[in-house]
This record gives structure tokens, C-alpha cells and sequence, in this order.
């Protein structure tokens, strides 16, 4: 394994090259896509077997939900309580984001309130075939029965044998999703946000998958929501000489064995520069040891070749580096996590001390693993309770309200230009005046 590159006290003027992504040429992908969804678009369910029976099984016949049967699913019972546990824990924290209405008479007369809903009608997509990620179906169905949603479908592809993981089926029968379609790919994309033959548009797409169902929510947005932009999975990992390098070594692994194109960095502060490289040796030997028992220590170690350590000697600089970054996954392992929690202005989600791993976040502590990448920390939240509802505004503005805010409104209607608004407040406030004559 080649060591991860590093840079020592980088330069404001290095970071931005430091700090890039992977970057892959889309301009194929792209096109692709774009085919696939005008594709489903004009031929509907046909298209969607096509592709099913080139990307994912032969053994599909027809669009159609696949039957849900929780009698007949063979679940092992202590996975059922794993997955209860991580249920509770999700659905307790996404439940304390629930935000009462707010109401309040701005002045006499002008009662104004706001009023969250929640999203009628959404489609989750749940990555299958080969590695069913049951967690995210965990992740997206608690929110949005709590929020409310009436209506939620989800899709995944379907194994070799035409079938639908069972843990995933479990899933979907605890929640009463009763919609789940054995689809997977852009395709499955373009059927949630333009609707088939068989399948109902929805009105905002959730979930993670690989480059090409990015790109098609990417694509599809503006005539359907989706949760956020996103890319590969990422970490940023800060540490001292307080740090036990083989967590530190752990959890860069755990996110590069996600893909090749995932991206790991590690922050190492210490006073003395010599001893901080003495750190990330240390750590890097904790790398090549436990690369050896991973099943995906390939896959690992490519995403480890574009991957950095950046060591310096001022907390001011980890707190740069990490907020330019602005990381799907931010560890702090420090001495002075306190500071640097404070410190914190663009992560996805903070994980505060050396035992709090990030699989704990990704499977069952209660945060939502759904999360920005590719620095979008910067403008965007991962999934939460908010994700699954809108707001909307309401106003009563009675008599003597109007009496008393109507000139105002009508002078600045009209310095708009807009008569009709100008009328529509001067009409009432001529009939208010004539009958308190």
C-alpha cells in the first residue's frame, strides 16, 4: 500500500488543491443518464423491464409491487432486535425535531402563523443487489412516518434470482410501505419523478446510490425535490497525540472501504511537527495492519491513493482546514474536542470523541446517515425530520389592521409600479372608510 500523501503546515494558498475531490470525467455518465430517463419517459414500464432485465435480473416479469409476505420472511431474531433498537433510537431523535406552530400579532390587526406539513407523497431509494443497505431504508422510512407522509414508496434493485433482500422487505412491512419496486439505477430515478404506466410520480426523491443514480436525481430535479446533492462518502478525522491510532486508522477505513472513489483526510495537530509525523506514522502502520483482514481492502486502499494527512502546529489551522473541507463525516478525537466543536461551521454530521466511531451514526445511535458530500456541508443538511415537510405561512389581517397597515402597503405597490395591488388594498380601505361614515 502506498502511504497517504501529506503535507506539513499547508499554505492558505495550497489548501484548495490539497482539499479537491476526486474528480471523474461525467461528461459519458452524463449522457447516459440523460438517455435512460428520456428513455422511461416515453416508454414507460417497457423501458423500465429493459432495463431491469440488462442491469439486474432477467427473473423480473412485470412492473408491480413486489408482495410483502412478513410471515414468510426468515429473519433471524436477534437481527430483529438490532434493528428495533436502531429504529427507536432514530425515531426518538428525529422525533425531538418536531417544531410547533409558531404564531404571532406582528401588530394590531395582523395576526400572522406558520404551520408545518408534511410531503404527500415520497419515493426512497434503497441501494440492493449485492449489498442491500437495509440501514438507509431505516434512515429515510422513520422520518417521513413521523412527518407524516401518506404515501411512501420505495425502490431497490433486485438480486440476480429476482428476488428482494428479506431484511429489506421486513423493513418495508414494519413501516406499511406497501409500494416496493424490485428497481434499481437511473431508471428507478426517472419512474419516481416522472411516473409509468405503473408507478405514480412522488414529490421528492431520498436516498443515496452509485454515479449514475446521483447524476439522475441531479437531472430530474427540477420537476421533482430531491433530498440533496450527492457524491462519494467521505471523513475527516482529526487527531493528537491523545488519538489511539488504530481508531483513528479504523474509521478512515470504514469510509474508504465504501468505494474507490471515497475520500479520507486526517487532520494531525501537535506543537512539535516531528512528533506529528511521528503520529501519522504511527497511524499509517495501524492502516496496513488492518487493511490485511478487510474483504474490501482493495477497494480501500485506491480510495487511500487520493486521500491526505495534513500535519500542523496550530489549532487555528485544524479549524481552516477542517471548515474549508467541509466533510460528510467529521471526527474529532483531541484533546481539545471542546474548542473544536465550537469551531465547527460546515460538516455533515460531527461524531465528538474517540469513541464515538462513525458506523455508530451510520447504523444506530439516531442521527440520519443521509448526508451532504462533495462539500455541499456547505449549504445543505443531511436528512432529517424538516426533509419530509414544508411550511406554509398564514396571515388574518382584520378591519382596523388593514385600516392601519393598508397605506403603507398601497404606497409601496404603488413605487412598484403595480396598480392591480395598489387597487386591491385601496378598494377595501374606501368601503372600511365609507361605513364608518
Amino acid at each position: 500500500m502506498m502511504n497517504l500523501q501529506r503535507s506539513i503546515q499547508p499554505q492558505d494558498s495550497d489548501l484548495k488543491r490539497l482539499l479537491q475531490r476526486p474528480v471523474a470525467d461525467n461528461t459519458t455518465l452524463s449522457e447516459v443518464v440523460r438517455s435512460i430517463i428520456q428513455h422511461v419517459m416515453n416508454e414507460g414500464d417497457s423501458a423500465l423491464l429493459h432495463y431491469t432485465h440488462t442491469f439486474d435480473s432477467p427473473l423480473i416479469t412485470s412492473i408491480a409491487p413486489y408482495p410483502l409476505n412478513e410471515e414468510e420472511l426468515e429473519i433471524d431474531e436477534t437481527m430483529k432486535k438490532a434493528l428495533l433498537r436502531a429504529k427507536d433510537n432514530i425515531e426518538r431523535f428525529h422525533a425531538s425535531q418536531k417544531q410547533e406552530p409558531i404564531s404571532i400579532e406582528i401588530e394590531e390587526g395582523v395576526t400572522l402563523w406558520r404551520k408545518s406539513l408534511p410531503l404527500e407523497r415520497v419515493g426512497l431509494y434503497i441501494p440492493g443487489g449485492s449489498a442491500p443497505l437495509f440501514s438507509t431504508l431505516l434512515m429515510l422510512a422513520t422520518p417521513a412516518r413521523l412527518a407524516g407522509c401518506s404515501e411512501i414508496m420505495m425502490c431497490t434493485p433486485a438480486q440476480k434470482d429476482g428476488t428482494i433482500d428479506p431484511i429489506l422487505l421486513y423493513l418495508a412491512s414494519l413501516f406499511g410501505i406497501t409500494e416496493v419496486y424490485p428497481l434499481g439505477g437511473a431508471q428507478a430515478i426517472a419512474a419516481m419523478a416522472y411516473g409509468t404506466e405503473s408507478i405514480q410520480k412522488v414529490d421528492k426523491i431520498f436516498g443515496p446510490g452509485n454515479s449514475y443514480v446521483t447524476e439522475a436525481k441531479m437531472q430530474v430535479q427540477h420537476v421533482c425535490a430531491i433530498d440533496m446533492p450527492a457524491g462519494p462518502s467521505e471523513v475527516m478525522v482529526v487527531a493528537d497525540r491523545s488519538s489511539n491510532a488504530s481508531f483513528v486508522a479504523s474509521d478512515l477505513l470504514s469510509q474508504a472501504e465504501h468505494g474507490a472513489d471515497s475520500q479520507v483526510m486526517l487532520i494531525i495537530y501537535d506543537s512539535d511537527i516531528k512528533q506529528g509525523s511521528l503520529i501519522a506514522d504511527n497511524v499509517e502502520d495501524e492502516l496496513k495492519k488492518q487493511l490485511k483482514s478487510l474483504k474490501r481492502s482493495e477497494i480501500a486502499t485506491q480510495a487511500l491513493s487520493h486521500s491526505n494527512i495534513f500535519i500542523v502546529d496550530s489549532i487555528k489551522r485544524v479549524i481552516t482546514i477542517m471548515n474549508q473541507y467541509a466533510p460528510e463525516h467529521l471526527l474529532l478525537q483531541t484533546s481539545f474536542n471542546d474548542t473544536l466543536t465550537q469551531s465547527v461551521q460546515h460538516a455533515g454530521s460531527v461524531f465528538v470523541g474517540s469513541y464515538s466511531c462513525e458506523a455508530t451514526g451510520d447504523y444506530a445511535s439516531g442521527t440520519n446517515h443521509t448526508l451532504p458530500t462533495s462539500g455541499w456541508a456547505r449549504s445543505y443538511s443531511g436528512v432529517n425530520l424538516d426533509s419530509f415537510m414544508k411550511s406554509t405561512t398564514f396571515q388574518h389581517v382584520t378591519k382596523k389592521g388593514l385600516l392601519s397597515l393598508g397605506p403603507t402597503v398601497e404606497l409601496m405597490a404603488k413605487r412598484e409600479g403595480l396598480d392591480a395591488h395598489a387597487h386591491a388594498v385601496n378598494i377595501r380601505l374606501q368601503e372600511l372608510k365609507h361605513s364608518l361614515n
